[in-house]
């Protein structure tokens, strides 16, 4: 009888070990600790977008930063009007909007409005250039040092509205404007610097 028992508890334990045997090849198993390098790109769209004068350019905060656009356009000798106080008013024969973003509480006081005033004012300006079709270029080119409270509260309202941003990438490290962008679709030229736009500006305007 202890032999029968004996047996028995061997036959269980050999089936038990088959039974333990049968598994899947390690290949069928798919490997999940890697990720795919199949990964979509997800990273801000870069894509060919041309514009053309005449150009209303202004500013998106009174910082200075668009008087020094206005420099540099005037030297490649391109078909721009400033005015820093632009409305819909000023958009007539218009065919970009060139807004730089930047605030600047001097320039604010300098320019007799407040930073609510300035916001209601831009709004104004860029909802009749996109009714009227005008191509509307955003730039923030003021790098890191036009950061912070006072121009991201600009930021946020304005780059929505862009055809194109182009952005020093100094000034986005923590990537507010590339997601903007890449939430609303906006093409982006990134720069390395002012030094750039000499260069950027002639190939966006063709």
């Amino acid at each position: 009888m202890k032999k029968l028992s004996v047996l028995l508890a061997a036959c269980m334990l050999v089936g038990t070990l088959a039974g333990c045997g049968e598994k899947a090849p390690a290949t069928s198993t798919p490997d999940v600790s890697t990720p795919s390098t199949s990964t979509p790109d997800v990273s801000t769209p870069v894509v060919d977008v041309t514009f053309e004068g005449p150009i209303l350019l202004t500013s998106g905060g009174q910082s200075a930063d668009y008087q020094m656009i206005n420099s540099v356009m005037g030297k490649l000798e391109m078909d721009v009007t400033m005015n820093n106080l632009a409305t819909s008013a000023d958009l007539e024969g218009v065919e970009t909007l060139v807004v730089v973003l930047g605030g600047s509480s001097k320039g604010l006081g300098a320019a007799g409005i407040d930073a609510d005033g300035e916001l209601a004012r831009l709004d104004e300006l860029l909802v009749a250039a996109d009714a009227a079709d005008i191509s509307i270029l955003v730039m923030h080119t003021g790098g890191e040092a036009r950061r912070g409270d006072l121009s991201d509260k600009f930021i946020g309202p304005i780059l929505p509205f862009a055809d194109l941003a182009v952005i020093v990438e100094t000034g986005d490290k923590d990537g507010l404007m590339a997601g903007i962008c890449t939430d609303e679709s906006i093409p982006t030229k990134m720069l390395t610097g002012m030094a750039d736009l000499s260069t950027a500006l002639p190939e966006i305007f063709a």
